[in-house]
């Protein structure tokens, strides 16, 4: 008889392996903790995180197995929660944490991992379109972008600053630069909106349309699947051209750094929600703001949509471009994915070698 599945396993399993990487980034903070995101939060906030994630993990876990419901998986849990306690658990004590010129973003990982999954599972259990389990088709392929787009985070930064930088020390006008900065910081977030998403349509629809930039993007749109995690599939190339193109705006018009934060915020926010699992009418709301059903048009797996609703924020922008398309009757798509299935590999490993490969062939 196959054992039945359990959530407390796949709970136990999650918060325990996060748990483990929470010690190491104790043990390590210099190598393994994103020296920008450390401003973000305290070492008391980390270390009452982490004591409730042993906790949830060594409980959810125990009662798992007496249950006799995913036991492996629920070992798994518990094995790395009594290995992170044997490592030092909360009462890890560190030094001063010295300036490095690089450092993993392993504590972006863990904590936005999360409450990612904290809030955005119960609410796709609820109010899901369709009914599918987190641990849906290729879900450790998506997890696999998720973990590696938050622990180069760094890394990436220092690209996209370094390459705006070089455009801003061209063709910066200071003039301008002042007179944003003097705009109340609510005006400068609106017009950082509108500013970035108008550049990253374009680039966003240049990927569309460019065959050698559509081969990159394609691993994006390759997903089957749409929930809270499928929107961090993204090709590293493509992560390193978008985000340099969302913050070329910004940098060369001046805005303050509280514009550009918040902005950043509303990034990380929307890019989740906009992919998410969440069959919510939101009626005239969906023409003024990019929410689920407006981007999984986008997705879809439909000719007709093939080239519409470039925006990441605001369909104004597809509007202007006359790229806007949305069903009035509320409909859903039926299908996501590439048109051609057999252009994208499966795996993370063969989806970031593909775009450098000669085109794959359909298959007789």
């Amino acid at each position: 008889m196959t054992p039945r599945r359990s959530w407390f396993a796949s709970l136990s399993a999650l918060l325990g392996l996060l748990s483990l990487f929470g010690v190491l980034c104790f043990h390590f903070p210099e190598l393994l903790t994103s020296r920008d995101f450390r401003q973000a939060y305290t070492e008391d906030f980390a270390r009452h995180l982490l004591l409730v994630a042993l906790v949830a993990a060594f409980v959810l876990g125990t009662l798992a197995i007496l249950r006799g419901r995913d036991r492996r998986v629920a070992m798994v849990g518990v094995g790395a929660a009594t290995l992170a306690v044997l490592l030092g658990g909360t009462r890890v004590e560190f030094d001063p944490i010295r300036s490095t010129p690089y450092s993993l973003g392993l504590d972006w990982f863990v904590i936005s991992l999360f409450f990612s999954a904290l809030v955005f599972i119960p609410i796709e259990r609820l109010l899901g379109r369709v009914e599918q389990s987190p641990l849906r088709p290729h879900w450790r392929t998506d997890l696999a972008y998720f973990f590696l787009s938050h622990l180069l985070v760094q890394f990436i930064l220092i690209f996209v600053t370094t390459s705006t930088s070089t455009i801003d020390a061209l063709v910066a006008s200071e003039a301008l630069k002042d007179w944003i900065r003097a705009l109340p910081v609510w005006l400068q977030f609106l017009m950082a909106v509108f500013a970035a998403d108008l550049f990253q349509a374009g680039l966003h629809r240049a990927y569309h349309n460019i065959p050698w930039l559509w081969r990159f993007h394609a691993v994006h749109h390759s997903s089957r699947h749409m929930d809270w995690l499928a929107g961090s599939r993204t090709h590293l190339v493509e992560v390193l051209l978008t985000r340099s193109a969302v913050l070329l705006p910004l940098v060369v018009l001046g805005f303050s750094a509280e514009a550009v934060n918040s902005y950043i915020i509303l990034v990380g926010l929307q890019a989740v929600l906009a992919h998410a699992n969440l069959g919510i009418r939101f009626g005239w709301l969906e023409y003024l703001i990019v929410l689920p059903r407006y981007h999984h048009w986008h997705h879809a797996r439909e000719q007709a949509y093939v080239d519409v609703n470039y925006a990441i924020h605001l369909p104004l922008v597809d509007m202007l471009m006359g790229t806007f398309k949305l069903p009035r009757d509320g409909s859903w798509p039926v299908e996501y994915g590439v048109m051609k299935l057999e252009s994208v590999p499966d795996g993370f490993f063969p989806q970031q070698i593909s775009p450098f490969l000669p085109p794959r062939k359909a298959e007789s």
